[in-house]
C-alpha cells in the first residue's frame, strides 16, 4: 500500500521544506517511488532545493487546481538532480511562483476538495510509494484536508516559545483526525542546547514522540537551499538522523 505522509508546521521558518526534500531523496535513493507534492501555494519553494528553474516547470499545482491539466502532466522527475544512476524517482509537482498565480490564488480561493482526488489519482497514474505533502503552514482547510488522508504526520518545530505554542495546535489537530502515526522532529537546535533535555521537555509537552533532533549546521546554512542536504553530505550526522526517521515512518 502507497504512504501518504505530510511535513508540516506551524509557522515557516522551521525547515519544513528540507525536511521533505531530505525525507523523499532518501526514501528515493533505497530505491522508492517517491512523488513530492508543493502544496504552499502561497509561498512554494521546494522546487528550488531540487534546482527545478521555473521556466523548466511546463505545468504547475495550479494548473491542475484551475482546470489546466491533469495533475500527473504537472510531476517533474527531478530524480537526475540527485543521482543519474538512482534506483528509485523523484516525482516533484511544484506550485507555480508566479506573481498573478499566487495573486489569484488569494483572492479566489480554490476548490480544496481537488487536492484529495489529485493526491490518489497521482499516486495511481505514477504507481508512487510515498506520497510526500509538503503542507502550507499554519491551519487552513487544505492542511486539514492533508493531515486526515495520512497515513503519517511530520511536524517540524524550532525549540522556541512560538513554536512551543503553535505546535500544540497541530498535535491537537492531528489526535483530532485520528491519524496513524504521529512524530515531532525539532529543527536547528542550538549547540548549547542540550538535546536530551529538548527531547523530554517536548514529548512531557505534547505526549508525541520526538523522531530526531536537529541541530543548528553551518553545512546547512553554507548550502542555502542551493541542493538537498542528505545529497550533499551523505555521511553527516544530520544525514543519519533522517534515515532513520525514513525507517520510524514506513515502520508497521
Amino acid at each position: 500500500m502507497p504512504h501518504i505522509i505530510s511535513v508540516h508546521s506551524f509557522r515557516g521558518g522551521t525547515g519544513k521544506s528540507n525536511t521533505t526534500a531530505n525525507l523523499g531523496t532518501l526514501y528515493a535513493l533505497q530505491g522508492y517511488r517517491v512523488g513530492i507534492i508543493d502544496t504552499d501555494i502561497q509561498s512554494p519553494g521546494i522546487h528550488v532545493l531540487f534546482n527545478l528553474e521555473p521556466d523548466a516547470m511546463k505545468h504547475t499545482l495550479n494548473d491542475y487546481l484551475w482546470g489546466r491539466c491533469n495533475i500527473e502532466d504537472a510531476a517533474h522527475d527531478v530524480s537526475g538532480q540527485i543521482d543519474p544512476d538512482m534506483k528509485g524517482r523523484i516525482l516533484l509537482v511544484p506550485s507555480s511562483i508566479k506573481t498573478n498565480e499566487i495573486s489569484r490564488v488569494l483572492r479566489e480561493g480554490y476548490d480544496v476538495g481537488l487536492l484529495n482526488d489529485g493526491f490518489q489519482r497521482l499516486i495511481e497514474q505514477l504507481d508512487l510509494d510515498i506520497l510526500m505533502i509538503d503542507t502550507h503552514p499554519g491551519v487552513g482547510e487544505e492542511t486539514l484536508l492533508s493531515i486526515a488522508i495520512s497515513d503519517a504526520l511530520v511536524i517540524v518545530m524550532r525549540p522556541d516559545q512560538q513554536d512551543f505554542q503553535g505546535t500544540s495546535v497541530t498535535v491537537e489537530i492531528g489526535r483530532h483526525l485520528d491519524v496513524p502515526k504521529m512524530m515531532i522532529v525539532v529543527n536547528k537546535a542550538p549547540a548549547v542546547f542540550d538535546e536530551a533535555d529538548i527531547k523530554r521537555n517536548v514529548e512531557s509537552a505534547y505526549s508525541c514522540e520526538v523522531a530526531a533532533i536537529f541541530p543548528h549546521s553551518d553545512e546547512i546554512m553554507t548550502l542555502a537551499s542551493g541542493g538537498v542536504f542528505v545529497a550533499r553530505y551523505p555521511n553527516h550526522l544530520i544525514t543519519q538522523r533522517y534515515r532513520e526517521v525514513t525507517g520510524m515512518l514506513l515502520a508497521p
